[in-house]
């Protein structure tokens, strides 16, 4: 049982130049943690009234329409809620707007199940683009409730240390981002090993990211090994390769031309600017929500006042001080002048080739072999300067592809 402690005085109200009695109308008090508003959802609740002054400044009342009330009810218990598909697109944005300012997207044990439900209905709507540049403390606390945003068009992982084996990379190459358009994982540590891993399920089953356009890889130590990978990719159109092992020379533009189809730009890509980074979507302060009260941020300023503590000692104050105030640390180059940016882009007269159908190993074989024979009397043919087929034989399955699969 819950004590109301409610105030039983006469309560009255000025209306119309009549006093009127609303004694019997049973307020609730503010709840605490746990309140008659979670036990019993039938007691009238302060909010479902609207109060206000006139110009005479007598205190004016009037409640709220059923429908607010019902959405105010439907966002307290939205986890209840089995789904939303064909409610309205406006029922809906109210509704979440309802649930966001009860905050119950804060709650880690309601939020995913909360955003499933909304992302199921409403797809794109309520995410359509996410920005966690350099963000890497929010995706690790709110990991489930992100892979929940399963139509978004662009996804921005810069700087989020995902390293070669993070969980993110099943997510990344599901059929749940089969709309993903543009993809920045820059500054993550990704070594050739990595991108592997990650085009792995792509590569052997014909699965994920076949939408994908753009790709931000800079920063990252990735070999020209490591471009091989990427020819799963049917529509990649605009490739970041600034900050890697690679060099910029004749070598590498035969090579991305000759396997991707893609020539180096002079300029570098707009695209590619991430001062154009954002969070679009109904969910967008639910994502300021979350780094706002963030859990790690009273551990992470104990571990900064241990550090400054210890520091101390060594008479380097002022020197860690700059450091920890600073941004987290990616690359001290990233934000240098464009001198070193190694964007590449599809011409516009190089079409976007169709995927190739899924192959067993000894289809995969046979059809090179083919193509060998068919195309051996076109090799004086020299004034092509068409992109060449991709190499079907890079796609057999190798033992280590098979171990990588495996372990999915």
């Amino acid at each position: 049982m819950c004590d109301l402690s409610l105030d039983k005085s006469t309560v009255y109200v000025r209306e119309r130049g009549n006093l009127r009695r609303v004694s019997d109308i049973v307020l609730a008090q503010p709840k605490p943690v746990s309140s008659c508003r979670r036990t019993d959802p039938f007691v009238l609740r302060k909010e479902h009234f609207i109060f206000n002054y006139n110009e005479e400044g007598s205190l004016r009342y009037s409640t709220k329409s059923l429908f607010d009330i019902t959405l105010l009810f439907v966002a307290d218990n939205i986890h209840h809620v089995d789904s939303l598909v064909d409610f309205p697109e406006q029922i809906g944005d109210r509704l979440f707007v309802a649930a966001e300012e009860n905050r119950v997207f804060l709650n880690p044990d309601v939020s995913s199940k909360a955003l499933q439900l909304f992302s199921d209905a409403y797809g794109e709507i309520v995410l359509g683009s996410l920005c966690l540049r350099n963000r890497f403390a929010l995706l690790h606390e709110r990991i489930d409730a992100i892979k929940t945003f399963h139509s978004l068009r662009s996804l921005d992982l810069f700087g989020c240390k995902l390293g070669d084996n993070h969980e993110l990379f099943q997510h990344l190459t599901s059929t749940s981002l089969a709309s993903l358009i543009q993809l920045f994982i820059g500054a993550n540590s990704l070594s050739d090993a990595g991108l592997q891993r990650l085009t792995a399920p792509i590569r052997m089953m014909r699965k994920g990211l076949d939408r994908l356009q753009l790709l931000d890889l800079s920063y990252n130590p990735i070999s020209e090994t490591a471009l091989r990978y990427l020819t799963c990719l049917p529509k990649l159109v605009k490739l970041d390769l600034s900050g890697t092992s690679l060099k910029l020379g004749t070598e590498l533009k035969t090579t991305i031309w000759k396997l991707l189809g893609l020539i180096h730009s002079e300029k570098p890509l707009d695209s590619f600017d991430h001062s154009r980074c954002k969070t679009e979507g109904w969910a967008e302060q639910v994502v300021n929500q979350w780094e706002t009260n963030s859990s790690q941020m009273p551990k992470q300023r104990k571990i900064e006042e241990s550090r400054i503590s210890a520091l101390r000692f060594f008479g380097r104050q002022k020197f860690v001080r700059g450091v920890l105030i600073a941004a987290p640390f990616i690359h001290e180059h990233v934000e240098e002048t464009n001198n070193g940016k190694l964007h590449f882009y599809r011409p516009p007269n190089n079409p976007i080739k169709e995927e190739i159908p899924s192959m067993t190993n000894h289809q995969v074989k046979t059809q090179c072999h083919i193509n060998k024979r068919k195309h051996q009397p076109e090799k004086h043919d020299t004034s092509h300067h068409g992109p060449p087929a991709k190499q079907l034989c890079s796609a057999a399955l190798s033992a280590e592809d098979i171990d990588l699969l495996n372990s999915y």
